[in-house]
């Protein structure tokens, strides 16, 4: 065997033992299980006992009732009055700030969305796909009261039921559509939201056709939203924008007919502007 071939094969082979021992000995797991004690917590249930968090980190009581008064001590979560709860704080938010902050992605994005918003716009969102769900990255609002919809940025929000993700969804391979849809459960979050897979599949050939795709309160009550994709050079999606409306003040027809153009408009916009740069990543990445 020559030595290209030696090579190949090492190179192809599967990690040793010796290798996985080595890997498992340069983890700290102590940092590793405060992580799953952090990501106990959800936006659907941001305050949790001792317990709940254990059950959830997969940790004993013992353990995770150290880590969490590690954590209360570093700042990172904190009690609930004189309550026996827990809850993260917004130095949580620092992590995910600092990384979103140098998004280029986001910097390009911001003028192009604030232009977005006026009388028909209430608001418009930057967001990028992150496994089965969609995470906004950057947000332009000003309806505040009228569209009734608390989206902030690092808010995340399912692939299927969004505009933005199946904007996103639509360009990728039918098998990843498949793969990311059959993720998590396909809860009807409104009467109108789609969760049979297949009439899922015939949204996205649409959207991907159609070029953006149209939420009409399929996310969330008395809300229309438009999205578009934007696209690298190879048409690969990296984020998409969208604008949102209230149906009390526009129908979804109206607010498709007027809002599509200055929607494409912007897409295209901020795709040239990220491959004049050579291309940008997103900060939250298609797992």
């Amino acid at each position: 065997m020559s030595a290209i071939e030696t090579g190949v094969k090492q190179e192809t082979s599967e990690p040793s033992v010796d290798e996985e021992t080595k890997a498992a000995k340069s983890v700290v797991q102590s940092l590793a299980k405060g992580f799953q004690v952090l990501n106990a917590f959800t936006s659907e249930e941001p305050e949790l006992v001792l317990a709940d968090v254990a059950r959830r980190a997969g940790l004993d009581k013992g353990t995770t009732f150290r880590l969490l008064n590690t954590l209360v001590m570093l700042g990172y979560v904190e009690k609930v009055g004189d309550t026996r709860r827990f809850r993260l704080t917004l130095k949580c938010l620092d992590l995910g700030f600092n990384a979103i902050a140098r998004s280029e992605l986001r910097d390009q994005a911001r003028p192009i969305l604030r232009s977005l918003v006026g009388e028909m716009n209430e608001a418009a969102s930057l967001a990028v796909l992150d496994g089965s769900d969609i995470v906004y990255v950057e947000r332009i609002q000003a309806g505040l009261v009228r569209l009734g919809v608390d989206v902030r940025i690092g808010s995340r929000a399912p692939v299927y039921s969004t505009a933005v993700g199946q904007a996103l969804l639509a360009l990728l391979p039918v098998e990843t559509q498949i793969e990311v849809l059959e993720a998590q459960p396909r809860i009807k979050r409104t009467e109108t939201t789609i969760t049979d897979l297949d009439a899922l599949l015939q949204r996205l050939r649409h959207v991907k056709i159609a070029g953006y795709a149209l939420s009409n309160q399929e996310n969330a009550p008395g809300l229309c939203v438009l999205a578009a994709p934007v696209v690298d050079r190879d048409g690969v999606p990296l984020a998409a924008i969208s604008v949102a409306a209230p149906t009390m003040r526009i129908s979804a027809e109206a607010f498709e007919r007027m809002g599509v153009a200055p929607l494409l408009r912007a897409a295209a916009q901020l795709s040239r502007a990220l491959e004049a740069m050579g291309g940008a990543t997103a900060t939250v990445s298609n797992r």
